[in-house]
């Protein structure tokens, strides 16, 4: 009888970094103002982060990188913000949550949030600004928590 250990720690995930196109991907965003709205917020983090957008999986789009590593010895590597330009809306990945920043939420316009998601129907109405400070205010949170 055959018998092997599956190690769940080594598997790859399908929301990986990959080597897709990211101006393809976006090229093939049917809504025509959330595709305009996913170039507005991805050029935003290029300059925000100073790191090149990277697909991860097949429909979000990742800044920057960070390893980490859970108690159970699970691990692997994620990016510091990022963005997926969904059917029902924009989605910006901020990745520590949204706790420690009550008053940007307060003034960034219109949206919905998950843990680590923010929810945006139309750049339009929210503040680019507030969003911007958002963003590079999270990043810098990353990259000190993870010493990237």
């Amino acid at each position: 009888m055959l018998s092997f250990v599956y190690d769940m720690h080594m598997v790859k995930p399908k929301s990986a970094a990959n080597e897709t196109s990211v101006n393809a991907f976006l090229d093939s965003v049917e809504h025509e103002t959330r595709r305009e709205d996913a170039r507005v917020v991805c050029a935003l983090m290029e300059k925000i982060t100073g790191e090149a957008p990277t697909m991860f999986g097949t429909s979000m789009i990742g800044f920057g990188s960070y390893h980490y590593k859970y108690a159970s010895g699970r691990e692997g590597d994620w990016f510091l913000t990022g963005l997926s330009p969904r059917k029902q809306n924009l989605v910006v990945y901020i990745m520590p949550g949204f706790l420690q920043y009550d008053d940007l939420m307060a003034r960034l316009g219109k949206h919905k949030t998950g843990k680590s998601c923010l929810y945006l129907s139309h750049l339009a109405d929210i503040d680019l600004g507030v969003l911007s400070d958002l963003i590079r205010l999270s990043v810098n949170r990353m990259r000190e928590k993870y010493d990237t």
